[in-house]
């Protein structure tokens, strides 16, 4: 398990399963490499709805890039973005997560998940062929590698 990401997820945790009235989810590369993928992890990305993501928003103020924007997938994603000052990782935070593609804007909807262990912290992520479907639908090309290796991972030949 890598020693940063547990660390963010034990100062982050226990104020998301305190503050947030509607299920959360780690997704992106913190959510591959807690399904088994060999994945680098940089930051922490979690999914909240937008009420959540503006009480997270004013209780994690001091932790807060004010200045910061994503660069990646600009024009593709939008949210309630803000990214924190966390040990270990910094951790982006997403409210309502929509996608961008031949239909419009689409929120992101997490259909099925599953409690990963992390540290002794149980940790939403999307079940790994949730997390497949989600990262081909993103189609950066992190993404798709990431699908990739998840798919081999969760491969039903292994």
């Amino acid at each position: 398990m890598n020693p940063a990401l547990r660390e963010a997820l034990a100062a982050a945790a226990p104020d998301l399963e305190r503050h947030c009235r509607d299920p959360w989810t780690v997704i992106g590369s913190a959510a591959a490499a807690l399904a088994g993928a060999e994945v680098s992890v940089a930051d922490l990305d979690v999914l909240t709805s937008v009420r959540d993501a503006e009480v997270l928003i004013a209780l994690w103020h001091d932790r807060r890039y004010a200045a910061y924007l994503p660069v990646t997938g600009a024009g593709r994603f939008r949210s309630r973005f803000a990214r924190f000052r966390f040990p270990g990782l910094p951790l982006e935070l997403m409210g309502g997560l929509e996608l961008h593609g031949p239909q419009g804007w689409q929120p992101v909807r997490v259909r099925a998940t599953v409690r990963a262990d992390c540290g002794g912290i149980a940790v939403p992520i999307p079940a790994p062929a949730e997390q497949v479907r989600l990262l081909q639908d993103f189609a950066r090309p992190k993404d798709l590698q990431r699908a990739a290796l998840l798919a081999a991972v969760h491969s039903p030949d292994r």
